[in-house]
């Protein structure tokens, strides 16, 4: 085998670049095991190195089918590598092994892809390749018996990737143009208005703690007196929970009326909101 068809051979093996790859044969005196070892090593290095830096952008995948969805966050650098043909790659074919892993990190983390080689290896020579920090950041699989799941992405980058996407999971006994009509229309009402839980009572007591603490302040400020302070602060704080709860929030589609307004006046159909997840880059 010729020097330039090793290095081509170890480039399809590892995804290295040329100049990398015609370094470690060097170093190996033309063994390719020891050179795919030695670009691992380096991969790591880099890789290490990148991992102190910010990374803010990136993109959301989205994969399964109506009864079992899976969604990931996949974060890098630049929007411009968000873009990146080898990046979208990655993505998208571990948006497809996250949903069999049912989102649990360390599994998909040991999974082996395409290439027989761990995610999580695959993920390190990206790095390297691509010269920016990659990380795998939030994920949620929904998988409810006798419910289905309406997805909904914006800013849609190649096929079920983007920038923002929703799970929106409703319990039904009864499937029709209706309820798919309402559960695509749910999917996109949760994009638009980021609701914190389905119920006031379910959203997480530490964002209550902080919200009445930033309240509080600011009446304290205002001058006015501790009774009327305590007033105007559980009336925000209410008013804080129903914008921010699903069910009590204003429908998009029709704001004069309350998301459950709108579920309860659908006809010929039993339906429970069960679960959703909204993921956007960036927030």
């Amino acid at each position: 085998m010729t020097n330039i068809e090793k290095v081509k051979n170890l480039r399809q093996s590892t995804g290295a670049g040329f100049k990398d790859c015609s370094q470690a044969l060097k170093e190996s005196n033309g063994n390719l095991e020891k050179a795919a070892e030695i670009l691992r090593v380096k991969g790591i290095a880099k890789a290490s190195k990148k991992m102190s830096r910010e990374a803010n952008e990136g993109v959301v995948a989205i994969s399964g089918d109506k009864s079992k969805t899976s969604i990931i966050e996949i974060n890098c650098e630049t929007d411009f590598v968000a873009k990146n043909e080898n990046f979208l790659n990655f993505v998208k074919e571990v948006s497809e092994i996250n949903n069999l892993c049912s989102s649990n990190i360390d599994k998909l983390k040991v999974s082996k892809m395409k290439n027989e080689i761990t995610v999580e290896n695959n993920l390190v020579s990206l790095i390297a390749k691509i010269g920016e920090k990659i990380t795998i950041g939030k994920t949620k699989t929904i998988n409810n018996s006798n419910a289905q799941n309406f997805i909904y992405q914006h800013s849609v980058i190649k096929d079920n990737v983007s920038k923002l996407g929703v799970i929106a999971c409703i319990e039904t006994n009864n499937t029709n143009d209706d309820v798919n009509s309402f559960g695509k229309q749910l999917s996109m009402h949760i994009a638009a208005s980021n609701p914190l839980a389905l119920n006031a009572d379910e959203i997480d007591k530490d964002i209550i703690l902080k919200e009445q603490k930033l309240i509080l302040q600011e009446l304290k400020n205002s001058g006015k007196s501790n009774d009327i302070v305590e007033k105007i602060s559980i009336g925000k704080i209410n008013k804080f929970k129903e914008d921010n709860s699903l069910m009590s929030q204003d429908w998009v589609m029709e704001p004069k009326k309350k998301v459950k307004e709108i579920l309860d006046n659908l006809k010929n159909s039993e339906i429970k909101i069960k679960d959703f997840i909204r993921i956007k880059i960036g927030e």
